[in-house]
Parts: C-alpha cells; sequence; structure tokens
C-alpha cells in the first residue's frame, strides 16, 4: 500500500509550508487540496460564473488540469501547462475556495481527482478534510492549527509579499468568519479525524513543525 500523510487544518496554521518541506524530505509526491478548490473557483471567476451555481461550478471542477512541482524549495502550481501560483495565493481565491468548497457537487468532482494523486513512493496531503473524506486509511493524520491572531499575522506578511494591501483587523474578522463556516458546512466539515494527531503550531517554528511531523511518521513506520 502506498503511503499517505495527511495535513489538516485551518487557513494560516501553516499546512502548505509544513507539506512542501515534509513532501522534500521524504521525496513524496505533493497534493495542495485547498489550491483545487481556489483553481476551480479563480476557472468560474473568469467563466464569469455565480460561485453559488453548484452545476456550473462542478463543470470548472471535473475539468480541472492541474500539477504540483516542487522547485528551488517553491511549490509551482501549473493549470493547463501554465504558472499560476501566484493568483491562487490571492485572497479572492481564498474566499472563492470557501464558497465553493461547500458545494457537494463540486466536492465530489474533486474526490476521485485528489485519490488519484496518491502515487509511489507516497503522497503528502494537505487540506481540511484529507484524513477524514479523502484518505481515511492514511498512515498518519495530523490536524494542524493555530491561533486566529496568529494565522492573521501569517496571512498579512503573505499578502504584504503579493503586493497586496493589508487590513490585520479585517484578515482577523475573515479568518473568523470562514472557520465558522468550513467547521458549520454539511460537506466534510473542517474537523480533526478521531485519530488524528493535533499540532498547536502558534509558539513553535517551521522547523519545529516539520521535525514533530517527521518524527510522528517515523514512530508509525517501526
Amino acid at each position: 500500500m502506498i503511503p499517505v500523510l495527511t495535513i489538516d487544518g485551518p487557513s494560516g496554521a501553516g499546512k502548505g509550508t509544513v507539506a512542501r518541506l515534509v513532501a522534500q524530505q521524504l521525496g513524496w509526491h505533493l497534493l495542495d487540496s485547498g489550491a483545487l478548490y481556489r483553481l476551480t473557483a479563480l476557472a468560474g471567476i473568469d467563466r464569469g460564473f455565480d460561485l453559488n451555481d453548484e452545476v456550473a461550478v462542478a463543470s470548472c471542477a471535473r475539468a480541472l488540469a492541474v500539477e504540483f512541482k516542487i522547485i528551488e524549495n517553491s511549490v509551482v502550481i501549473e493549470l493547463d501547462g501554465c504558472d499560476v501560483t501566484t493568483r491562487v495565493r490571492s485572497e479572492e481565491a481564498g474566499m472563492g475556495a470557501s464558497t465553493v468548497a461547500a458545494l457537494p457537487a463540486v466536492r465530489e468532482a474533486l474526490f476521485d481527482r485528489q485519490r488519484q494523486f496518491c502515487q509511489a513512493p507516497g503522497l503528502v496531503a494537505d487540506g481540511r478534510d484529507m484524513g477524514t473524506a479523502i484518505f481515511p486509511d492514511a498512515m498518519v493524520k495530523i490536524f494542524l492549527t493555530a491561533s486566529a491572531e496568529a494565522r492573521a499575522e501569517r496571512r498579512a506578511k503573505q499578502l504584504i509579499q503579493l503586493g497586496e494591501s493589508v487590513s490585520l483587523p479585517r484578515l482577523l474578522e475573515d479568518i473568523k468568519a470562514r472557520d465558522e463556516r468550513d467547521s458549520a458546512r454539511s460537506a466534510s466539515p473542517l474537523k480533526p479525524a478521531d485519530d488524528a494527531i493535533l499540532v498547536d503550531s502558534t509558539a513553535l517554528s517551521i522547523e519545529q513543525v516539520v521535525s514533530r511531523v517527521l518524527s510522528e511518521l517515523a514512530a508509525k513506520q517501526k
């Protein structure tokens, strides 16, 4: 069986960075499931769709041709062969992703696509329902979290690096609203799997979190 390590948690907890570093060290494939929803949202926006139009957005989800590449210590996201990494990380894409992720037909359309990323020698999958819905038999399941304040500050730094204007109070409000929406949705709500290992990254460095994740995996592989 191909080993899978899942890293779930709320926005801004550091899942993406941790998943990339762990995948690099292990030499495993990488799945950024949140990006798939962001890509679906962007595809819908580009086509002029209402992101609450479940049928239209699900058609976008089914047509996505995506690849995640780790190049020079960064994840490059390609859609139909084009680099869309920067645009996928925009706040517009993030809010759109939270909207389309609540649509059952979209989640169904992306379910099989996500499982196709499971290839030898192994997969590191980060998202919000990787350990509960997509890979329930994963070898190790991590639920990575942090305080809303810490996550807002991290997101602010990301947006500033992207050249976007930032309002920290608004970001904090948006993160709390997104947490509530993601936790309350009927389709795969954000919650730890019953057998997930909880890791609070509020006071931890990225290196400390990566070390903890690798230790948990090593212990499971013994």
